[in-house]
């Protein structure tokens, strides 16, 4: 994804210093912070954002958006079927990813606190498509299960000249050309190898 006014910036969300130099001379934050989920603890999304608030306010930035997951609020999906709103879904959010959404509730706790001019968004299910749709972006919640990769990046982008959403929630989901679930797994698995 490029923009005019999108300047990729990579450091140690865990080190405050590198934060604190990656936000300087910002405009606005996007932050597209991503671990694998597992049993083991994670703190990456609250302490990381911890770090990102702390720097915005010392440079002054106000407007921050972050990527959570529509998986912190778990909810059937009209198109799910039995398989996968009663044991997919609980499973990958109760228990193989508890961890992860655990500290992405904690990561949202700590945005909602803040003084910022903040939106949180929550993809679907991440998939590839080349270049960005007609997604939809809504507040509150959607009924998708999947997002392209391509369409929560425009949305970001989107999120920065748009001020309705501020210090709201929002759900994005692609409307167009979702894989099936069949499809999705199996591309993902092939992608984590």
């Amino acid at each position: 994804m490029r923009h005019d006014r999108l300047a990729v910036v990579g450091a140690d969300v865990l080190d405050p210093r590198a934060v604190d130099a990656a936000v300087a001379g910002c405009d606005a934050v996007l932050s597209t912070l991503g671990v694998p989920a597992g049993r083991h603890p994670i703190t990456t999304y609250s302490h990381g954002t911890a770090h990102i608030v702390t720097a915005m306010h010392h440079h002054r930035v106000r407007r921050l958006a972050v990527v959570s997951s529509s998986g912190v609020d778990p909810r059937p999906y009209s198109d799910g079927g039995l398989l996968f709103n009663r044991l997919l879904l609980p499973y990958v959010t109760r228990v193989l990813g508890k961890t992860l959404y655990d500290d992405m509730r904690r990561m949202e706790t700590l945005v909602r606190a803040s003084t910022l001019d903040w939106t949180i968004v929550r993809p679907s299910g991440l998939f590839h498509l080349p270049a960005p749709t007609a997604y939809t972006l809504v507040a509150g919640h959607a009924d998708g299960r999947f997002t392209a990769r391509a369409d929560l990046a425009a949305s970001l982008l989107a999120l920065l000249e748009d001020e309705r959403h501020l210090r709201t929630t929002v759900v994005v989901i692609t409307t167009v050309d979702n894989p099936t679930l069949l499809q999705w797994l199996r591309r993902e698995a092939r992608a984590a190898q």
